[in-house]
């Protein structure tokens, strides 16, 4: 595995493997034993200017390319994502200390995304529209955009860097893709590696390896790209926003969460209890859905309270590559460190630990708390880790206040007997997402997913990629002769 990784680990530009010429590496690391796996030499802005030039001249031709022709690089991505999911796998567990499950469970979406793209090479269609001038036709076009960049993210990498990359590719645009430094490889060369495998002409994805501290804000304000598409941390999207609006490009962000679970008075209190553990602990916790609270009709809270801590006391922490670990290592120091921190913060406030996790080195075991006042700061902001919030609330009219107040408005989920009840109530929520007699976990090839408030800009997914990587272009032909005032 350490020589897969070391043979990625180079910048990929222009069709052509290469070192960066920076200043200083990236060291890539195993989260759970601190192995070292790969350093990569940095890229530096003028190796950000060689991808996007390079994306800029392929893309044309490719643009050009009938979409059927275009389609058969995401058929044969697919294929080898599927002859190759033992080995990616492995990646997922190593780089950025994914358990068994949750690497299947990435790759699964990532098979189902690819397979979106298949189809959506053909999904552009054009239009006709009336004018009010005899003898006008008016032809609106759908057109790539010509280049994007793409920001992922360390959580899910390969899912979440394929989801921008194969979408803009498949509607005729050429990309650059940024990983995060946590995950260079599987977020980035190792994609670089599976569309020129499955035969994508040269240049028109380009991998770069690089840090803001030695580009700057240089990815995000060259001049080529039209689009940048970002997953990340709200505060990092604010600025990639305001640089983006600064110079006339698109932003697509996808942003963090402080999604809550709520359990009503008649909800199956055990399956209630499935649901909301999956939607905490997911890969430790660090996922942008994740149920960071738990809010629960005080008629069911003391029974599924004693379920919810009983059940979280059962996951094991450990190895990522046993397969019976369900919580395996933050990603760095750093992440663990800050989830302590909310934790001491929370007993600090006056909060009671129903399941109070150690540390030790990256990994963090689950934390359930409860008795958190209700002006407590933690509760409307993201907790990228394994730490669980129960909140009691008295009927469902508290229980939409409290779902509302945060800044952020990305998923959520209600339990419920009845249907149309927790339908109603998921039509009061803000957030672009909300699941009825689920988890707060959830991605589809076709549904339009996104945030609202500080959650992000835009949708992805089906349809809405149209949006995100295309522009609309309006050709008018006169087919008489128009009339002029002078």
């Amino acid at each position: 595995m350490s020589s897969y990784f070391t043979d990625l680990a180079q910048q990929y530009i222009d069709g052509e493997w290469r070192p960066g010429t920076g200043s200083w590496d990236i060291i890539d690391f195993n989260p759970y034993d601190n192995e070292k796996l790969a350093s990569v030499t940095i890229a530096t802005a003028d190796e950000v200017d060689a991808a996007y030039r390079a994306a800029e001249r392929a893309q044309k031709q490719w643009a050009a390319t009938n979409p059927y022709a275009r389609r058969a690089v995401f058929e044969k991505a697919l294929r080898l994502v599927e002859e190759r999911e033992e080995e990616i796998s492995e990646a997922i567990v190593a780089e950025l200390g994914g358990t068994r499950l949750k690497a299947a469970f990435e790759l699964h979406l990532a098979k189902e995304f690819l397979r979106e793209a298949v189809h959506l090479a053909l999904r552009p269609e054009g239009r006709i529209i009336p004018s009010p001038v005899d003898g006008k036709e008016n032809r609106v076009y759908r057109v790539p955009v010509g280049v994007v960049g793409v920001i992922s993210p360390f959580n899910f990498p390969f899912l979440l860097s394929l989801k921008s990359v194969a979408p803009a590719l498949a509607l005729g645009n050429g990309v650059v893709l940024k990983p995060h430094q946590n995950t260079p490889i599987v977020g980035g060369t190792l994609i670089a590696k599976l569309f020129e495998d499955a035969g994508l002409p040269g240049g028109l994805l380009n991998v770069v390896v690089t840090d803001i501290a030695e580009i700057g804000d240089a990815f995000i304000e060259h001049p080529v790209p039209k689009v940048i598409s970002f997953t990340g941390s709200d505060t990092v999207g604010r600025h990639v926003a305001t640089v983006c609006a600064a110079h006339f490009k698109r932003s697509v962000l996808e942003l963090g969460g402080n999604s809550a679970l709520v359990v009503l008075d008649d909800a199956d209190v055990d399956y209630a209890v499935d649901a909301a553990v999956f939607s905490r602990f997911v890969h430790q916790g660090q996922v942008c859905m994740a149920a960071n609270r738990v809010l629960v009709d005080r008629a069911v809270a003391d029974e599924f309270t004693e379920k919810f801590a009983a059940k979280v006391r059962t996951l094991k922490t450990g190895d990522p590559r046993d397969p019976s670990t369900v919580i395996g290592p933050v990603i760095n120091s750093s992440q663990a460190d800050a989830v302590s921190g909310v934790v001491e913060q929370a007993l600090a406030e006056g909060a009671t630990a129903l399941v109070h996790g150690a540390v030790t080195d990256n990994l963090v075991e689950p934390s359930v708390l409860t008795g958190l006042p209700a002006d407590s700061a933690l509760l409307r902001q993201e907790v990228f880790g394994p730490v669980a919030f129960l909140v009691p609330f008295d009927g469902e009219e508290e229980a939409v206040r409290l779902v509302n107040d945060t800044p952020y408005g990305l998923s959520g989920a209600v339990h419920t007997a009845d249907v149309e009840r927790g339908v109603n109530f998921a039509k009061r929520i803000d957030t672009g997402m909300f699941h009825v007699n689920d988890g707060t976990v959830h991605d589809e090839p076709i549904v339009p997913f996104g945030g609202e408030k500080h959650s992000g800009l835009g949708r992805l997914n089906g349809d809405t990629m149209l949006d995100a990587f295309t522009t609309q272009k309006w050709i008018s032909v006169q087919h008489g002769r128009s009339g002029f005032p002078f």
